[in-house]
């Protein structure tokens, strides 16, 4: 694998899953990494940056630990992939629940990206981690699918808001995947969401991670929706 010395991966959520998969990815090619996440990774040339998202004030308790772990770094790979997912439908949503979702999964990827972009340089990217919810939506998801949804307007908000600074963004929008909370549901279960795909399997984290790690050296791609669910059958 050939090494693209002077990068670095800023990643939330790097430590299962997709998360872990991307660590790994990006590693290989020779980033640098920092993690930002409740629990660290098992890697230890990872910078590990603890942060609950759901906790008010958390941008400035990180902050300085973040301007300090950019300090010289080239080009700039933001991936936002912590997500919270609250289960309910629309005559019974949780608020609570639905205030969670919105603040894990959009609120601080916004305020994430207003501490990170002053380190960014041209040739830099943000990837949201979406889901095939961020374009339909499913009965009882209505906190996530709304959430989803959000992360969508912001992905294109961002490809807008820093035209002309070669930095790029996209969202990859990933389908069932094998991943811990996946897996939680039951064998039935994944049987059945597997049967609903064209490949008649689930998706591999590393298949999401090769995903966005194309989308990140891909400037062409910039404000698209990347649709990574194996191709769903349709009624």
């Amino acid at each position: 694998m050939n090494s693209i010395s002077g990068q670095t991966l800023v990643i939330t959520g790097g430590g299962r899953g997709i998360g872990f998969a991307t660590v790994k990815r990006f590693d290989q090619a020779g980033f640098e990494i920092v993690n930002l996440a409740r629990s660290p990774i098992p890697m230890d040339s990872a910078r590990q940056i603890t942060v609950d998202f759901a906790e008010s004030g958390w941008e400035e308790a990180v902050g300085e630990q973040l301007t300090e772990a950019l300090d010289g770094a080239g080009r700039i790979c933001l991936v936002h992939n912590s997500a919270f997912q609250q289960p309910g439908d629309v005559a019974q949503i949780d608020m609570a629940g639905l205030r969670n979702s919105l603040e894990i999964n959009v609120v601080a990827p916004a305020a994430l990206n207003r501490l990170v972009l002053p380190s960014m340089s041209e040739g830099s990217s943000i990837i949201y981690v979406g889901s095939t919810l961020s374009q339909r939506a499913t009965r009882g998801m209505a906190a996530y699918a709304t959430s989803k949804h959000a992360v969508a307007g912001l992905m294109k908000s961002t490809a807008q808001d820093l035209a002309g600074t070669g930095i790029h963004t996209a969202c990859v929008c990933p389908g069932f995947t094998d991943t811990e909370m996946l897996r939680s549901y039951g064998g039935e279960a994944l049987e059945h969401l597997a049967s609903l795909v064209t490949q008649n399997r689930l998706i591999a984290p590393e298949e999401i991670a090769e995903t966005i790690f194309h989308a990140a050296q891909s400037p062409v791609l910039n404000g698209a929706m990347l649709q990574a669910d194996l191709g769903f059958i349709e009624p």
